[in-house]
């Protein structure tokens, strides 16, 4: 990251937490500053809840869904329902503990997420028993298509981590305040690269073979970036309210 950065601690903080300052930062009163992950109590929470909202994503993702507003169809995947909550979830990470940590929660997810697919292919390809019936709706739901895969890690790990950094990179130089501002920007960012990588990455060969029409996956991105920086609008209020919370309890106010 740039900028020097310090570590300091205090006496009257709960938990042992301590802070990092930014030189750029206007005051020490507006420094930006991360816990001690190290005393933390909640952290393993945080990162428990970040992996699942992700593998649970992926199951829903399965799904296509279709609204039609005001007569323009639009279209989502089931996982939409979920993985913005993974990217709220992220921002708490990065606000809290800072991108260092964020970065390794992020790697483990993404380790998780390829061992899950792993663990789903190994299933699919094992020869059913003879009474069972339900292999094709297994293949359906979980069946591992290879380039999706691909394009969910990657979009992923890219998406999450440039959000991060985005994140952190504008507390180390303008400190604490304007909360929404870095929440939404590093969004806007994340998701971004997040949606075009796997959208590109998952449905380029059939662009390239004139299966689907270049237009409709760019359609597919744009609502799909929309709708998430949306949800991360609209939850606002909550993510506000779950950082001041957990920010209080690591000694950070």
């Amino acid at each position: 990251m740039h900028g020097k950065v310090t570590m300091s601690s205090q006496s009257t903080a709960p938990h042992g937490a301590s802070t990092h300052s930014d030189s750029h930062s206007a005051t020490s009163g507006t420094a930006a500053r991360f816990a001690d992950v190290a005393r933390s109590h909640l952290f393993v929470y945080v990162a428990v809840f970040f992996v699942s909202f992700l593998l649970i994503s992926n199951i829903g993702a399965t799904k296509l869904i279709t609204l039609n507003i005001g007569g323009l169809d639009l279209y989502f995947d089931g996982g939409a329902m979920l993985f913005p909550l993974t990217y709220i979830i992220g921002d708490l990470l990065s606000e809290v503990y800072g991108f260092k940590v964020a970065s390794r929660t992020i790697i483990l997810a993404f380790g998780v997420q390829i061992l899950a697919s792993c663990c789903f292919w190994l299933v699919q390809i094992a020869p059913p028993a003879p009474d069972y019936a339900n292999q094709e709706a297994f293949e359906a739901v979980l069946g591992v298509v290879p380039r999706f895969v691909a394009a969910s890690v990657f979009g992923f790990l890219f998406g999450q981590l440039s959000n991060s950094y985005v994140l952190v990179w504008i507390k180390r130089r303008f400190g604490e305040r304007a909360l929404w501002v870095r929440l939404i920007s590093s969004t806007i960012v994340g998701e971004l690269l997040d949606t075009i990588i796997f959208c590109f990455v998952a449905w380029g060969a059939d662009i390239a073979a004139g299966n689907v029409e270049f237009w409709s996956i760019v359609n597919l991105s744009l609502v799909g970036w929309l709708y998430k920086v949306g949800i991360e609008v609209i939850f606002l209020p909550l993510t506000y309210a779950v950082v001041g919370v957990v920010k209080r309890h690591e000694g950070l106010r």
